[in-house]
């Protein structure tokens, strides 16, 4: 048997893995396992389909019934090179009150305290049960959540209150944006320029599609929010393009441009609509290619699908919140989370963890010692709940 860790031995040991989403995350997985298991917990793992290299875990103590509180959250971080950090990324390191290293906000701060009081749990006692549940790939579109979902309800009782920890400076988080997107790639004819009413530009097509995702934000952010979509900063839906690239030379023709088009969407809005939408402007702007070069398209591959989150009327997950940290306000973040997913799924879903999302994604990134602490207080007034099963 190992030692019962305390929080912040946990999360010392899950930042000294480098989970970026790109590479594995089974060195974590594997002690993640074999930790819970020393302690008598079972654990259940499920591979990526695809890519071996990756798993979820996910696992159960208490009675095995429905109704469990699930804790959730994602074991990859995202990239540090080139970033200037001032000490070690996948080393915990304490200044001035502040814990970092990559991930301990965004999100192994949160992973450690559920790590932690579901062996807590497991030990004292719980009438109400509780549950673990740690996914790949949420930084490249929470990709790993439906299957990690999936082969939960496979195996365990069914839980019915999802707080999902991702860094709200433990406030109740009730809301967020769902997001889609598309690989563009436009193909166009190479000619010299000073004839390119012979060529097609691909590039100059390619912003055709960008003109068409301008207008749109313009007429979006005319419109009158109503009901939870006025919460949102902003609240509408918006068209996104951060990198394009294509073209050989100045003076030629672009063969070739590529750009992702991205969405991020308020819960009253339809994804498939803007999917619809996106796919008749550019049978529009390949049409008109055609007429000049026929052997010229535009290919549009889906890259992600993040479900928003909707404000639940009496939502059991957001009532366990609000009654352990006594926070009572409003709140919804135009970023996205796995939350969405677990909602879809059948589930009450809130988020709330420990830090500030400013900070996910920084060099430097740190989570603060007393919000780490908070997250702790926060962690044993659940498990206090689950033992004396005094429901919501």
């Amino acid at each position: 048997m190992m030692d019962r860790l305390s929080p912040r031995k946990i999360l010392e040991k899950l930042v000294s893995f480098p989970t970026v989403s790109s590479d594995t995350n089974l060195p974590l997985i594997d002690w993640v396992e074999n930790y819970l298991r020393s302690h008598g917990i079972e654990t259940f793992r499920h591979l990526h389909e695809l890519d071996p290299r990756k798993a979820a875990v996910f696992a159960h103590v208490g009675p095995k019934e429905v109704g469990a509180v699930v804790l959730s959250g994602h074991t990859d971080v995202v990239p540090v090179e080139g970033q200037p950090w001032n000490s070690d990324p996948f080393e915990v390191v304490e200044r001035d009150g502040k814990l970092f290293g990559r991930g301990t906000c965004d999100m192994k701060g949160f992973n450690a305290l559920a790590i932690w009081i579901l062996v807590e749990a497991h030990y004292a006692g719980v009438i109400r049960p509780l549950q673990l549940a740690l996914s790949y790939d949420e930084e490249i579109g929470c990709t790993g959540a439906p299957p990690l979902i999936e082969n939960m309800s496979a195996v365990l009782p069914k839980g019915s209150a999802v707080i999902v920890g991702e860094p709200s400076m433990m406030g109740a988080v009730t809301g967020h944006k769902g997001g889609t997107g598309f690989h563009v790639h436009v193909r166009g004819y190479e000619v010299h320029s000073s004839i390119m009413h012979t060529g097609a530009n691909a590039i100059m097509y390619g912003v055709k599609l960008i003109d068409w995702a301008n207008k749109m934000n313009t007429t979006n952010s005319a419109k009158e929010p109503t009901g939870a979509d006025a919460m949102f900063d902003p609240p509408w839906t918006t068209l996104h393009v951060g990198r394009i690239e294509g073209g050989t030379a100045h003076n030629i023709t672009a063969l070739d441009c590529r750009f992702g088009l991205d969405f991020r969407f308020i819960p009253g809005d339809s994804p498939e609509k803007w999917k619809d939408q996106t796919r008749s402007r550019v049978a529009e702007i390949e049409a008109e290619m055609q007429t000049v070069v026929p052997e010229t398209y535009i290919e549009l591959g889906e890259t992600y699908g993040v479900p928003a989150l909707r404000p639940e009327e009496d939502g059991e997950a957001e009532q366990i919140v609000r009654r352990l940290t006594g926070d009572n306000a409003s709140r919804v973040v135009s970023y996205g989370t796995e939350a969405g997913h677990f909602q879809n799924a059948g589930y009450s879903a809130v988020i709330c963890g420990p830090g500030d999302i400013a900070q996910a994604h920084q060099p430097d990134e740190f989570l603060s010692v007393e919000q780490f602490e908070m997250g702790r207080a926060f962690m044993c007034k659940l498990l206090a709940m689950l033992r004396d099963d005094e429901g919501v």
